[in-house]
Formats: C-alpha cells, sequence, structure tokens
C-alpha cells in the first residue's frame, strides 16, 4: 500500500512538473542561443567558437585539449568576442570585440553617425598563459597564413577623429572612452597623448591633470587608419601613422603597405621585419590596390595611379614591381605596354597575385571607358536607360550588376624573362581557371558568346571550353556548344567535363590534346535521380583529384566512384551505400589542393530511409591485387543531424555541430581512432531554458499520395501529445523536407516560414508534406501530396478535421494559393509571397537580380516546361488567379513592396480578385522589405499577427482588430491594430 502510495505520489509530482512548463511565447526570441563561427588549430588542440543570442551579446569561448585528463579543458571566453583566428603554432587567439549592444542600440536611437558608432575592438589571448591584450578602435586585422610570429591591426587614427578645437579635458574623457577595456588604461593613454605631442599640439602630458590646453593644429585626413604591427609573443605593438591598406606576407617574414603623406599623396612601404625600420618603394601616388606579395615575402607588387588628379575624369593605373634589395618599384605593365588590348588599361580592382613559384605575376586589365559628359549641367541630360533585343543581359540586370560590371577585369600575366605581358581573359572569355596555384602548363577557359540571350528562358547558356597556355594566351578548342560543368585537375592535366544533356562524364587530357568519355562503365545513374523539373538532371559533382593526378573520385547518389581520369582503367566504388541507402561524402582536410588516396579520409554520412547522419573513416585497405579497395569504418551513425564538419591539418580531430529536433546544435569533437571507435566529446550545451517550456515531439510519417505514389513527410506532436485528444493543425510546405527531421528549429521570429516549434509548443500538431512533381502540373501535384497528407494525418484519430491550416511561402505560397481553390479543406490559409497568374508572372523580373522570369516556368521550379505561346492552357490551369471564384478559406498574403524575387503585383492581384469576389482576404505589406522579411522588427510583427489568425480561426480565440477593422493609413505609426475585440 506504502509503495501504491508512493507511485501515486511521484506520478502527481511529474504532472506537477509537466503542468509546471510555460508554452512558448513571443518574448523568447531575443535569448535563444545559436552557435555562430567555429575553428578548430592546426594541430587539432584548441577549438573557438561562439554562442550567440538573437538578440543581444554573445560569447567567444577557447578550448584546449588536455591530454592527461583527456578532456576539453576551457582557456578563456571573450564577451562579444567575435572572427576569431588561431595562430599556425596554436599559441595565440585573436579575435574582434564588438561593443555592447545596448550601446549599438542606444547610438541608433541617436542616429549618430557611422564615424560616432561606438568601434570594435580586438583581443590577443595566449594560450599558454591566459593573459588577454587589448586595443581599442581596430577596423581589421590579419595574420599570416604559414608564420607564427606576426599580427598587423588597422586601428582607428584617434588623432585624425580629433576636432580642430577642443579642450584638452574632453579629449582626455574622449580617449579614455575609445579606450575603456584596453589592458594598462593609463600607459595606452599616455602614449596616445604623447602622439598628439608629437604631431605638434600642446604638452598634453600636464594636460591629465590641468585639462586646460586648447588643440591648435588640424589633423584630419583621408585616411583615419594606424596599423600596429604584433611580433607575437610580445603584445606591445610598433605603429605605422595614416595607413590606408596593409597585408602581411604568407610566412609572416613581411609587411606590405600604403601610407598617406598628403594630399593626393600615398607612399608604398615595405617593410622585412628582419630588418629595423620599412623602406619606401614608391612614393607621390595618387592611389593604390592591390597589394600583393609572393611565397616567399620578397617579391611585391601593387596597382598605382600617378599622373591624374583626385578630379579627372578618367584614370590610367600602371602595375609596380619590387623585389627585396632594389631601390624603388619599378612600373612594369601600362596601357602603352606590349600585349595590352587597345584602349585597355591596368584595372584599380586587379586581383593581382603571383604564382606559388614567383615566377608568375597575373593582374587584371578592363577597357578604358570613356569619360563621362560634362558638357551638359547634369539636370539638363536626359534619364534614360535603352534595352536592347540584342543585349546579352536585359537593362535591369546590367544595372543590378552596375558596380560589379565597373570593377570587372580580366586575368593577365606579367612576362619576367620578356617584359611583356599576356592577356589571357577578355570580354569574350571572361573567366579563367588558374591549375597548380597558377604554375600551371595548362589553363582553362569558355565561352557563351551570341547565346547568352537564351538564358532568359533557359536559365542556362551552351558554352564553348577551351584550354589555355598561360606562356603566350594561344587558346584551343575542347568541347563546342555543351551545356558543361567543369573541373581542372590541381596540376592541370586534365579537365573533366560534365555534359548536362548526355549525362556523362568527359575528360581532356591536355598533353595529348583528346576528349574522350570516362566513367563509361558506371551503369550507376551518377546524375540526379530525383529530377523533378523540366530540365537536364545535374550532376551529383565530385570530390576532387587525388595525388598527382591519378584518379578523380565522383559521386552518384550514394556513393563514391574511383574512376582513371586517363580511361585506361577500370572504375571502382570504394564505398557501399546504396544497399543501405547511406551517402558517402568527402570531407575536406584544411588547405588540401588533392584528396590523400593513399592514407586515411573522413567521410560525411546521411541515411535517405531513416534520415540518419553519421562519420566514416575511409582507409587503405593496402590490397596489392585490388589496390582501389579501401576500409570504410563508420564512427557515428546517430539519429541526428550532423553539419559543419571541419579537420585539423593533420586529419585526426574533426570538428562539428550535432543536432535534433528535440536539442539544439552544439559543437562536438571526435578524434581519429586507433583500434576502437571514440565517442565524440560535446563542448557546449546551449539553450538550457529550453527545458522550461513545452517543447514536442517529430517523426516521419508515410502515405500513399493521389497519384498512388508513397510520399513522406515530418510530423510534429506537442510534448504533452495525448493520442484521444483532438489537436488543430497547420499544414507547412515548400518542396522535399524530410532530410531535416532530426533538424533542430529554433523559436525565432523567421523570415516568414511557418514559426514550427512556436506552434508545437502552444498544442499545435504541425504536418510538412514532401511533394514530387509531373511536368506541366505543378499544381495539381501539390493537391496531390498535401491534401493526401492532411486526409492521412487525419484519419490517425488526434487532429480535428474541421481545425486545419496551411502556410506556405514563396513556391509554398503558391502552393497554397492553388490548394484553396481545389478544397475547402482547411480553415484558414497563410500564403506569402505567391505567384497567382503564370502570365504576367512570366514576364515579370526578379529585382533582386534583374533577369526575366521566364526560365523559371519553362526550365526550373514552376515546372510548366512550354512556353505561353507553346502550351497558353498549362498556364490557365496552374494559375490560381483563373479558379479564385472556388476560394471559401479566409487568406492573409504576405506581398512585400521591394520584393526582388516575385512581383509585388501578384499579390495585389490576389488581393483584388478575392476582395472582388466578397472574400475574407488580408493583404500585409512590409514597406521596403524583401521576399523574405530582412529587418528583425518586421519578423516579430509577422509572427504575432499569424499565431493571432491562425489562433482565431483554429483554437477559437477573440481576433485582433487587425483582422476585424484593419489599419487604415491615417492610424499607421499610430495604432498597430494588435489588440484583440472583445
Amino acid at each position: 500500500m506504502r509503495k501504491f502510495l508512493f507511485l501515486i505520489a511521484a506520478l502527481v509530482a511529474t504532472s506537477s512538473l509537466l503542468a509546471q512548463k510555460k508554452v512558448l511565447d513571443h518574448s523568447v526570441y531575443d535569448s535563444w542561443q545559436s552557435i555562430g563561427e567555429k575553428q578548430i588549430s592546426n594541430n587539432g588542440e584548441i577549438v573557438t567558437y561562439t554562442i550567440v543570442p538573437q538578440e543581444g551579446d554573445g560569447c567567444l569561448w577557447i578550448r584546449k585539449y588536455n591530454t592527461q585528463k583527456q578532456q576539453w579543458d576551457t582557456v578563456d571566453s571573450v564577451p562579444r568576442g567575435y572572427q576569431a583566428k588561431i595562430t599556425n603554432d596554436a599559441a595565440f587567439v585573436v579575435c574582434k570585440i564588438k561593443p555592447l549592444y545596448q550601446q549599438i542600440r542606444e547610438a541608433k536611437i541617436k542616429k549618430l553617425k557611422p564615424e560616432n558608432m561606438p568601434k570594435d575592438s580586438m583581443a590577443i589571448i595566449n594560450i599558454q598563459t591566459g593573459s588577454i591584450t587589448k586595443v581599442a578602435a581596430v577596423q581589421s586585422f590579419l595574420l599570416p597564413e604559414k608564420g607564427n610570429n606576426l599580427l598587423i591591426c588597422l586601428k582607428e587614427n584617434m588623432i585624425a577623429h580629433t576636432p580642430a578645437k577642443n579642450d584638452s579635458a574632453s579629449l582626455v574623457q574622449q580617449l579614455k572612452k575609445q579606450l575603456s577595456g584596453t589592458q594598462h588604461l593609463e600607459d595606452s593613454l599616455k602614449k596616445q597623448l604623447q602622439l598628439l605631442q608629437e604631431k605638434g599640439f600642446a604638452n598634453f602630458n600636464a594636460s591629465i591633470k590641468k585639462g586646460s590646453d586648447t588643440l591648435s593644429k588640424n589633423t584630419e585626413s583621408p585616411v583615419k587608419t594606424d596599423l600596429y604591427i604584433y611580433r607575437l609573443p610580445n603584445t606591445e605593438p610598433e605603429i605605422i601613422h595614416k595607413v590606408q591598406q596593409a597585408i602581411v606576407s604568407k610566412w609572416g617574414t613581411a609587411v606590405l603597405l600604403s601610407e598617406w603623406i598628403g594630399p593626393e599623396n600615398f607612399s608604398v612601404k615595405y617593410y622585412q621585419l628582419s630588418q629595423n625600420k620599412p623602406i619606401t618603394v614608391a612614393n607621390g601616388l595618387h592611389e593604390v590596390s592591390a597589394l600583393t606579395f609572393d611565397e616567399s615575402g620578397k617579391q611585391l607588387s601593387f596597382v598605382a595611379e600617378k599622373d591624374s588628379s583626385s578630379k579627372a575624369l578618367q584614370k590610367f593605373y600602371g602595375l609596380y614591381y619590387y623585389t627585396a634589395g632594389a631601390d624603388s618599384a619599378t612600373l612594369i605593365v601600362n596601357r602603352n605596354t606590349k600585349g595590352m588590348p587597345l584602349n585597355w588599361s591596368v584595372s584599380a580592382f586587379s586581383n593581382t597575385h603571383f604564382s606559388e613559384s614567383g615566377k608568375r605575376l597575373f593582374f587584371g586589365t578592363a577597357p578604358v571607358l570613356p569619360p563621362k559628359d560634362t558638357t551638359v549641367p547634369a539636370f539638363e541630360q536626359a534619364g534614360l536607360d535603352i534595352w536592347h533585343y540584342n543585349d546579352d543581359d536585359i537593362m535591369p540586370a546590367q544595372l543590378k550588376n552596375l558596380e560589379r560590371n565597373l570593377k570587372k577585369n580580366y586575368l593577365a600575366r606579367y612576362d619576367f624573362t620578356t617584359h611583356t605581358m599576356v592577356q589571357l581573359a577578355n570580354n569574350v572569355f571572361e573567366n579563367v581557371v588558374e591549375t597548380n596555384k597558377g604554375d600551371g602548363k595548362y589553363f582553362y577557359t569558355y565561352t557563351d558568346t551570341g547565346r547568352r540571350v537564351q538564358k532568359q528562358w533557359q536559365g542556362y547558356t551552351f558554352k564553348d571550353v577551351y584550354a589555355i597556355n598561360p606562356e603566350n594566351g594561344d587558346k584551343q578548342k575542347i568541347a563546342a556548344n555543351v551545356k558543361v560543368r567543369i573541373y581542372a585537375s590541381s596540376t592541370g592535366k586534365y579537365l573533366v567535363l560534365y555534359n548536362e544533356v548526355l549525362r556523362k562524364y568527359y575528360c581532356y587530357n591536355a598533353d595529348i590534346n583528346k576528349l574522350y568519355a570516362i566513367a563509361n562503365d558506371i551503369t550507376t545513374p551518377l546524375y540526379d535521380e530525383t529530377n523533378d523539373v523540366p530540365d537536364d538532371p545535374s550532376n551529383y559533382g565530385i570530390a576532387g583529384f587525388t595525388g598527382n593526378d591519378s584518379y578523380v573520385w565522383i559521386y552518384d547518389r550514394f556513393d563514391i566512384w574511383q574512376v582513371d581520369p586517363s580511361a585506361k582503367l577500370a572504375s571502382h566504388k570504394i564505398t557501399n551505400g546504396r544497399t543501405t541507402k547511406m551517402q558517402y561524402r568527402y570531407i575536406n582536410v584544411k588547405d588540401e589542393t588533392f584528396i590523400p588516396a593513399n592514407a586515411d579520409v573522413w567521410l560525411h554520412l546521411f541515411n535517405e530511409q531513416n534520415k540518419f547522419s553519421g562519420i566514416a573513416l575511409s582507409m587503405p585497405a593496402n590490397n596489392q591485387q585490388q589496390p582501389w579497395l579501401r576500409k570504410n569504418e563508420t564512427l557515428l551513425n546517430v539519429p541526428k543531424f550532423i553539419s559543419g564538419t571541419e579537420l585539423d591539418k593533420n586529419a585526426t580531430e574533426l570538428i562539428f555541430t550535432m543536432e535534433d529536433y528535440q536539442n539544439s546544435p552544439n559543437v562536438f569533437v571526435l578524434n581519429k581512432p586507433a583500434t576502437t571507435i571514440n565517442q565524440p566529446q560535446q563542448l557546449t550545451a546551449i539553450n538550457p531554458q529550453q527545458q522550461q517550456y513545452n517543447w514536442g515531439t517529430a517523426t516521419l510519417f508515410t502515405w500513399r499520395a493521389y497519384n498512388g505514389k508513397m510520399a513522406e513527410g515530418i510530423l510534429y506532436k506537442p510534448e504533452n501529445f495525448v493520442p484521444t485528444q483532438k489537436y488543430p493543425m497547420i499544414v507547412y510546405f515548400y518542396e522535399r523536407n524530410n532530410q531535416t527531421l532530426y533538424n533542430y528549429i529554433p523559436p525565432t521570429p523567421t523570415p516568414s516560414r511557418l514559426n514550427i516549434s512556436f506552434y508545437v509548443s502552444r498544442g499545435y500538431v504541425v504536418f510538412v508534406p514532401d511533394i514530387w512533381y509531373t511536368k506541366g502540373h505543378p499544381g495539381q501535384s501539390a493537391y496531390d501530396y498535401i491534401v493526401s497528407g492532411t486526409r492521412a494525418v487525419v484519419k490517425l484519430g488526434f487532429v480535428d478535421s474541421t481545425k486545419l491550416g496551411i502556410q506556405g511561402q514563396s513556391w509554398g505560397g503558391y502552393q497554397t494559393a492553388y490548394v484553396i481553390t481545389r478544397t475547402n479543406l482547411y480553415k484558414a490559409a497563410w500564403a506569402g509571397a505567391p505567384v497567382v497568374n503564370m502570365f504576367s508572372a512570366y514576364g515579370g523580373i526578379r529585382w533582386e537580380s534583374g533577369v526575366n522570369r521566364q526560365f523559371q516556368y519553362e526550365k526550373t521550379q514552376s515546372r510548366i516546361g512550354a512556353d505561353i505561346w507553346q502550351r497558353p492552357d498549362l498556364y490557365i490551369e496552374n494559375s490560381p488567379l483563373f479558379h479564385l471564384k472556388n476560394v471559401k478559406t479566409p487568406l492573409v498574403i504576405m506581398s512585400n513592396d521591394a520584393d526582388g524575387a516575385v512581383p509585388w503585383y501578384q499579390g495585389i492581384e490576389f488581393y483584388t480578385a478575392l476582395r472582388r469576389l466578397h472574400k475574407p482576404v488580408w493583404l500585409l505589406v512590409y514597406n521596403g522589405e524583401a521576399h523574405n522579411l530582412v529587418e528583425r522588427r518586421n519578423r516579430k510583427d509577422i509572427q504575432i499577427r499569424e499565431q493571432q489568425f491562425f489562433d482565431w480561426l483554429l483554437k477559437g480565440a477573440k481576433p485582433a482588430k487587425w483582422i476585424t477593422e484593419g489599419v487604415p493609413a491615417i492610424l499607421k505609426g499610430r495604432d498597430w491594430g494588435l489588440e484583440t475585440v472583445n
């Protein structure tokens, strides 16, 4: 009897705990955390990651592996730290520190100018000692790619921001504020004041006490940054003033910088850190850009202009070169250099770089644009865009990409032997694929000149592919008029081509100038088996080439194939995933240029059947008779979602995040096992507050769709789910989401998707069905899967068939609009950014990119597969606008006036049609907002309104004022209409 009473008491206590759990509300968003950036050191012993709330101050964490304890100890945490970098020897972590969130918020309220906004600072953390050095007002910092002992940063020049007139007491307070958080504040303050003194001000050492001196010199300059150079572990910087830009050599042996000398006067300085001071390699430059070092740090180059004033309508830039020991930099290329195309010049926006050997110097050139017309005042000039039928891109796309196109430049190479330049790219061959880190014998390019107009309705172009001799620029045609994806080997000897139309792989051997088929002995499809758009299926891609270009690893849907690029040896499958529906994908190692086929490699796993994720180690089997054989050992195979995998340089430690619907993504580390499988070590445990709230579960649900095919979806149920209870249900969809079964869904004000965890917590069932499409009938396909799935869930008995909602955004918004013209099953509908008239949308513009929308209907997502003249019947069939008389479901539309994907007028057509037909409809237009809401304030607003709408129709809650009465323009900003109506 006593045991029985104890059991009853325990059950009552458990029930009480469950009852005490809160449901999610709109106040929880800001504090909900996520993992931001993360990284692992080269030696695998240091891990950094950030934990950030949705709104507020985050924190950077630094962890170190304790070999003796076999655990990850916390070295330090840096409040508001971000953009962390670990030095190559793992001795230091450097990061930036954001100002307090509240400081930034208050500055925005005060509408401070950018130069007066709170500034980032920088922290240098010594891993061994734990000491932290902080530096105020840092714009950016750099560590060498390979070296260990150098750190440079650009720090805001406080002198440059000092007003011409100011009392010293105010100046001291200003400096103290800017230096807050800096170690040894008084020392730092004295150094800054000493700098003022050196620049010609009064004696400010005394002003710390007196506060009575007045500034007498205006120090304003166009350059407001100083360069701080740290030779770690020494954290006392060397300072160079008024530095415009700076870079560090790969091994950290030198610094290259441009320095402001005076009006329109810059110098370039080269600083070998083994010397006492930097040397000036060029003077009297009006503009400087594209600073670059070679691998050794002893050759350098930059682009500069020195002959024209800042007001000149045309400027001509030159390429300068310097090598250690020379007197000064030499102008090696300008617009008159042999090999420069007529009316072209060096581009100020060059991606200037040396090849790894340092024997080649690459830079960018561009046509010289005619100067702007200044003979007529601007207010008297016509404002005009001319759309020509033969333009490669229509005018909106040209205008959208105007800034990028003004900076567009084309690859060229300088020949140190002949002192000439070789133009490799131009406006016909715009992109060049370099090989062997710039030292390759063969480069590659392609062109679609004369075929770009067709992209308007195809969404792609057919291309000619060429090999380039980088020594002289000669081009050899490889393939003509192909729809292709290309992959160059690391040495450049091979170029693999995937022909999308033929669904086959080819390989070009540059040594023998021959193109031939490869992987022909593989009968398994190497293209997308699940493709359901009216376009050629894409390939699954390649993992890369192995060392010495011996093999190329090619993916199929599940497995990896080792293929001989010379087509002499048979292809071999090196994983075995198809039988178990397990997908294997290669995980890259830091700085890797090829796959180490004769070493252990890491693989990411995903099981299409049960949606598990995992990690495997693939090891050579060392079988002489079958050298391709590999032993694949599964280290992890769990009902979780694994992402963000990153290996250390030695490929012995793997860092990743792991999550499921009930557990936030957390950081884990997995060690390379010697003989037995190691369990991953968890480093974070974010969002402990989730335990206070009702959450829920996610399960895979299968049913038979109306077209007779088996379908999958995800069913989300509340945490305290009771099978005998009747729940309201919202159906949310896009295309296929079954792979997200184990994804965590934080409560967050979404850009416009359904806030699933929020609704589940509040007692809704949420169903997310997969949709498979039939060419020409996307609307019917949506109906077949969405409605059949909804009815299949209702048959389970725990969903109230009279309390069903439907929600979709973008393509989901279209499907929502279509489905409610075919059924009255749903009692509430919400459509974000829907297309309802495929005729008017067909000719519209995607303003975010400036491209026309025709290709979407003929080749991609809208899946009509024909133009409006070929099959107008399909455009009518699939356009909800023509069937809106059938609608009885109350509907909210979100269609924003700055939508860059779906034309705003689609929402207006939808709203005005339903309004005329006397249907209950509301249109939400967020001013200046995009296709998916960007501004967090708007995201929060729509979450409230969406909850109010669904609760009203599916839970019987009182409606809000905006639902019953609306909000007239005269009350905009005065009454938001969010209060409920009695």
